[in-house]
């Protein structure tokens, strides 16, 4: 991670892709020294801190360049471990992205729960006419099951060459 901090910044735009943030963290609790402080689920609260700090390194440098995080984490795999670790990072990110098997398993890809999907902030990325269309759109996809949802979005998508299009063709 300090290579890519020192690529940032000398302007360069860096993408790091972790798999998985709860794995990691699950490394850093077997190898950390005991701080005699232990969560739910046997995860101990020191051992958590690197695996943050490396998850807070990314950041937008004015005049220089970015570093982009983009981690993975294991939800819903029966260990309290990795629920207690998905917790502690799930409000430092700026978007979830839920992938659904379910989705996958008929073959529909990407295989996104798009109603469980959401960036934070998304004000800040778009003009305000388009983020109430964006608002509109979900509030509509969200009476849809997930499969239903992604298979509306795939075909509406496919008829149009840009997102502003897309949003705008909602319309009719």
């Amino acid at each position: 991670i300090e290579r890519a901090k020192r690529l940032v910044e000398l302007g360069h735009d860096v993408v790091v892709l972790l798999d998985s943030i709860t794995r990691l963290g699950r490394a850093y609790n077997l190898a950390a020294p005991a701080s005699g402080r232990i969560l739910s689920g046997g995860v101990d609260s020191s051992a958590l801190y690197p695996p943050k700090r490396f998850f807070g390194a990314a950041r937008n440098i004015e005049n220089g360049g970015s570093l982009t995080i983009i981690a993975t984490a294991l939800i819903e795999t029966g260990s309290r471990m990795d629920e207690v670790i998905f917790e502690e990072f799930k409000g430092t990110g700026n978007s979830e992205l839920v992938l659904d098997r379910k989705i996958s398993d008929k073959r529909i890809f990407p295989a996104i729960d798009i109603n469980r999907s959401g960036t934070r902030k998304e004000e800040l990325l778009m003009a305000p006419d388009m983020l109430q269309r964006v608002w509109i759109l979900r509030k509509f996809l969200n009476e849809l099951s997930p499969v239903e949802a992604m298979e509306f979005l795939i075909s509406k998508m496919g008829d149009t060459k840009t997102n502003k299009k897309f949003l705008e063709s909602m319309n009719q």
